[in-house]
């Protein structure tokens, strides 16, 4: 209930549009801007909402979009070639090539999906927003059959003024409900209370380790700025779901953070883009 009156005051003090948090959705140039169309409203508790849904006649090309961008976020090319090497010194012993393989991508089906929406949410944040991924996470998953702890989305634009930071929660549900809405808006709420993003720490690690040290101080310094009161958070919620998504988004999302949007991407079937988006990746490397 404290959280509703702080939103509630803050939002008089400036009103900010779907745009402001997601930024514009993508032109043509990007696959998402040729092949999803984009419809944005409020929901009935006037949290910010934009409506995905795909082209008709686009499946195909948008599966061959996601295979491409889950192949990048679940596998970095060091790790390509060091399996590289590994597959050709188990071939000089003599071992076939299918014994040589390891794991990169999920074979349990609700790992899958849940992957699946969070690299759809942050890929589209990025291609929207001037935003950037400065860590794939999903690449130090250490068991990429389970679900990895943390922040499903932390994406950074360091030179705005104030800097800016967007959490991002997934979910990908065969039907969509109330439950799934109430679960995203949670999530969010919970990161919110905890102040800075559980997930800084990893990304700032993670950077050190890869040589990026410039960058990981500034992601860093990143809890200076939130002490200073110098940091902005958005919060974004999507549900990659059914033809109802929209419409339970609209109905379910409670306005309980000020800088909150969601996004409903409504699909056919959506079981049925699950396997071909996963199905020979293991093998294509």
């Amino acid at each position: 209930m404290v959280e509703r009156k702080k939103a509630t005051k803050i939002s008089k003090v400036r009103r900010f549009t779907c745009a402001d948090i997601l930024g514009d959705h993508p032109l043509k140039t990007h696959p998402f801007g040729r092949l999803l169309k984009a419809d944005g409203e409020s929901t009935e508790s006037g949290v910010r909402h934009r409506m995905l849904s795909e082209y008709d006649g686009q499946r195909t090309a948008f599966v061959e979009c996601m295979r491409e961008i889950l192949a990048r976020h679940h596998v970095g090319p060091e790790a390509l070639e060091r399996d590289r090497q590994r597959r050709e010194a188990m071939r000089r012993l003599g071992f076939e090539d299918a014994q040589s393989r390891m794991m990169r991508f999920p074979s349990n089906i609700s790992t899958q999906k849940g992957n699946l929406a969070e690299i759809m949410l942050a890929e589209y944040l990025v291609a929207a927003s001037k935003v950037s991924l400065p860590v794939y996470r999903l690449r130090y998953n250490p068991n990429v059959d389970q679900a990895m702890k943390g922040d499903d989305v932390l994406a950074f634009d360091l030179d705005s003024n104030p800097a800016r930071i967007i959490v991002g929660e997934s979910k990908f549900r065969t039907t969509s409900s109330k439950t799934a809405v109430t679960e995203i808006v949670d999530g969010l709420v919970r990161s919110h209370k905890g102040g800075i993003p559980a997930s800084l720490q990893f990304v700032a690690d993670r950077l050190f380790e890869t040589g990026k040290a410039d960058l990981g101080g500034r992601v860093l310094e990143c809890t200076t700025l939130f002490a200073l009161e110098k940091l902005r958070l958005d919060y974004v919620g999507l549900l990659m779901s059914d033809a109802r998504s929209a419409e339970r988004l609209k109905q379910h999302t409670a306005n309980d953070l000020h800088r909150l949007a969601v996004i409903s991407f409504s699909l056919d079937s959506p079981d049925s883009i699950v396997a071909p988006c996963y199905d020979g990746l293991e093998e294509q490397l």
